[in-house]
Parts: C-alpha cells; structure tokens; sequence
C-alpha cells in the first residue's frame, strides 16, 4: 500500500505567520488552497483556491471548444455579420469578423484588409442604395477567380455577395456571386 503524505495545516492565520522550508506545502483551512513556501516569506505563495475554478483557471466544460484539436459540433457554428459603413474606400479589419455586410451609398474601393491571418473566411454582402449605379475597386491583395475583379450589379437594391479565404498577409482569394438577390 501507498504510504500516506500529510502537509502542515491551519488557518489563514496561522500560515500568515509561518515560514516554510524552501518547496515546503501547507494546507490554509480557512481559505481552502495549499501554500507553497520559499524559506523566506511569511505565509509562502497561495498555490490554487478553489474559488480560482473558473475564474483565474477555466474550469473542465465538456461543451468548451477547443482552438487546437479536430472537433465534431453537435449544434451550428454561427457568426454575426458586422455592418461596414459605406465610403469612398472601405478598409475590413479582419480581426472584428468574418461575415461582412455593407450598403454602398458611394463608388468605392475595398483597401488591403487589416489584420489579415491565413485560413480564415468569410463573406461580404454588398447591397446598392435605392439609386444604384455604385461600382467598387479592390486592393492589390485581393484575387478574384478568373484574374479580374468582378463588375458589381448595378441595380438600385442589388445584392452581390464577395465570399474570401486568406491565403496570406498579402493574397486574398475571392469569388463573386452577382446579381445575388435583390433587397426588400
């Protein structure tokens, strides 16, 4: 059989005042966490309090999606798209989404994006103002299918919808889907 390891206990006060050994533990049975000790400072470190469950440490939650394994989800994966304002350039940054939409009140030219990181993906939902005739230009970073970027529908209310993938800081894949639908 295992043979049985105890620790110094007592209350906050009692560690407050105790000195340990250099790697010594003790046990505060008051506040409920171990103390680490260095042989010097008075009440040693506070290791782990319970109550740091879930506040300093992410507490185990089978239902937590991890960022650095393969996962099967079991519900929808949904993102918000964030409303872009309409300008005479509009400059994305990629770190505030990944679904993009915007009303283009202006000819414009969707700059380089900020914030770029290869893999990520998403869409931007370009609908006309109720005059139409917007027509948009891309920056350098942006390959469209094809070679050549696409010509916006023109239509008042149209929409077209620009889906990407980042391939790198500096190359954007893009496909248009034109004529998309027309808002109500």
């Amino acid at each position: 059989m295992a043979k049985q390891v105890q620790f110094r206990r007592g209350t906050a006060t009692e560690n407050n005042a105790f000195t340990g050994a250099v790697g010594e533990i003790s046990v505060d049975t008051t506040n409920k966490q171990l103390r680490v000790h260095d042989g010097s400072t008075a009440g040693g470190t506070a290791a782990l309090a319970a109550s740091a469950i879930g506040t300093t440490i992410q507490a185990h939650d089978a239902d937590t999606a991890k960022t650095d394994v393969e996962q099967t989800f079991t519900a929808p994966q949904r993102g918000a798209i964030t409303a872009l304002t309409s300008a005479t350039t509009i400059t994305i940054d990629l770190d505030n989404n990944n679904f993009y939409s915007v009303t283009l009140a202006h000819s414009t030219t969707f700059a380089n994006p900020t914030n770029t990181t290869a893999g990520q993906a998403g869409s931007i939902f370009i609908t006309q103002d109720g005059s139409g005739s917007r027509t948009a230009s891309w920056g350098a970073n942006w390959k469209f299918a094809g070679g050549t970027a696409p010509t916006l529908t023109t239509t008042a209310a149209a929409v077209d919808r620009i889906d990407y993938v980042v391939k790198s800081a500096t190359e954007i894949h893009a496909v248009a889907t034109l004529a998309l639908a027309t808002a109500v």
